[in-house]
């Protein structure tokens, strides 16, 4: 009977790289995590740090560092560090020289309400706790505070935040009841009253025609009041 060489190889060659891969395996589940990292991804403004990462990360798991890595369940680190009122997600894995790396993305304050209860209402807009790190620069929503309302600021500061000048200039807006709503500038003293959210391409179209033509003729002081809720035009009030 002849033996086929070529078939006993392949089987041995097959059970050799079995145990190789077995025994690499089982070398990289002893390894331990060498360091531990927290990355911050986009925003430059902090309303988390570091250490209060790792304060959180201490409390559910203990010291990290030197622990085994078979140890750790990846997607349960993510899930702590998600439920941080400040984090919008997080991406945590291990780097093959055994660092634990997570990187976070931040939520993203774009006002900021004063009311009864203070908090920010971030770019999805939903309610986020005020941060003891970083105080945003963000326009403030006064006045009265409804869900409502809350719906129709966030419709109004999407707008402004998608226009240079706006973005820039408006500081505030002032509730005075739901669809009836005022805006504040840095550099001028008139309110805008806006009133409700509706057509507010064209309120703004209107609103910057009036502000360029003010410019020029330098009489945006002599206003008290420009009014954007009626239909296709501005209308002003002197001081």
């Amino acid at each position: 009977m002849r033996v086929n060489w070529n078939y006993i190889k392949l089987a041995f060659l097959s059970v050799a790289v079995i145990a190789l891969y077995g025994f690499a395996d089982h070398r990289s589940k002893q390894k331990k995590v060498s360091d531990v990292a927290i990355k911050f991804v986009g925003e430059d403004n902090l309303y988390l740090t570091e250490d209060a990462v790792n304060k959180l990360l201490i409390q559910n798991y203990g010291p990290l560092k030197n622990r085994d890595k078979e140890q750790l369940v990846l997607n349960t680190i993510e899930e702590v560090i998600e439920s941080n009122d400040m984090v919008k997600n997080a991406q945590v894995y291990l780097t093959v020289n055994g660092e634990l790396i997570s990187k976070i993305v931040q939520r993203k304050p774009i006002g900021r309400v004063e009311g009864v209860t203070k908090f920010y209402l971030d770019d999805l807009g939903k309610r986020m706790p005020l941060s003891r790190y970083h105080s945003a620069r963000v326009p403030i929503i006064t006045g009265k505070i409804t869900g409502k309302s809350l719906e129709d600021a966030y419709v109004i500061l999407n707008y402004i935040n998608e226009d240079d000048f706006l973005r820039k200039n408006v500081i505030g807006i002032h509730i005075e009841e739901e669809g009836n709503y005022q805006l504040r500038f840095r550099m001028e003293n008139f309110v805008v009253n806006l009133g409700g959210v509706d057509n507010l391409n064209m309120k703004f179209k209107n609103f910057m025609a009036f502000y360029a033509k003010a410019s020029k003729d330098n009489s945006l002081e002599k206003y008290a009041i420009v009014s954007l809720e009626f239909n296709n035009q501005v209308v002003c009030t002197k001081i």
